[in-house]
């Protein structure tokens, strides 16, 4: 699949994936296309005039969804005013050559962006950028219920895993289920026993870099 200015049509989640060609089975674009497409990240190539050239499948969910991103005949945007700035001279800077990380924020809700030249040659300008989003929380990862099933945990101790993977202290554990401390202790042991794990922190960095991969589509 070959990398097309999309200023026509703005970005749509129900764009249909391209067809698997023999391109694919060479292991060409179009079979890093669909590998892209199985990240948790949201991942686009944007020009330097900031058209959007490719979006992986997270990309174009956020760019439908339009809370930090949005996507305007096929030209990248801010959706709020007040990050304008900030994200255009982060992308400036991109397009010098330079890597940059960029906090967009709307409401509550907030986004991380990493920009990073491709292919850039000193003293020239980079024509094509790489825009890698926030990946999606570890326990929206399609691994995350692999984790949990092929170490046999309950619908009740995976819950008490999603909480510790968010932070959340033992007696806010037991608060949010509305159980007793000891309760969410005995479940903690049984997460730990399980999994083999020596204790709390080493559970939740197993959790922590499970490879991100988005989860499936729902039928």
């Amino acid at each position: 699949m070959s990398l097309q200015s999309r200023q026509d049509a703005d970005f749509q989640e129900s764009d249909p994936a391209p067809p698997v060609s023999e391109t694919a089975a060479d292991g060409g674009p179009a079979l890093l296309a669909l590998l892209v497409d199985e990240l948790a990240h949201g991942v686009l190539v944007v020009s330097a005039q900031s058209w959007i050239l490719h979006a992986n499948h997270a990309a174009r969910l956020e760019l439908t969804q339009a809370v930090v991103l949005q996507a305007h005949r096929g030209e990248l945007k801010v959706v709020l005013a007040a990050d304008s700035k900030l994200f255009k001279k982060a992308f400036d800077h991109a397009v010098e050559g330079l890597r940059g990380l960029v906090e967009l924020s709307a409401g509550a809700a907030a986004c991380t962006l990493a920009l990073v030249p491709l292919g850039h040659q000193a003293g020239r300008r980079c024509e094509r950028i790489a825009v890698f989003l926030s990946r999606a929380g570890v326990c929206e990862s399609a691994v995350f219920g692999s984790f949990a099933r092929s170490h046999g945990l309950t619908r009740t101790e995976e819950q008490v895993l999603i909480f510790l993977s968010h932070c959340l202290s033992t007696p806010q554990i037991a608060r949010q289920m509305s159980v007793a401390v000891s309760t969410v202790r005995s479940h903690v042991r049984s997460l730990c026993l399980k999994t083999a794990s020596s204790g709390v922190r080493e559970l939740v960095n197993r959790v922590a870099i499970l490879p991100p991969l988005r989860p499936l589509s729902p039928a």
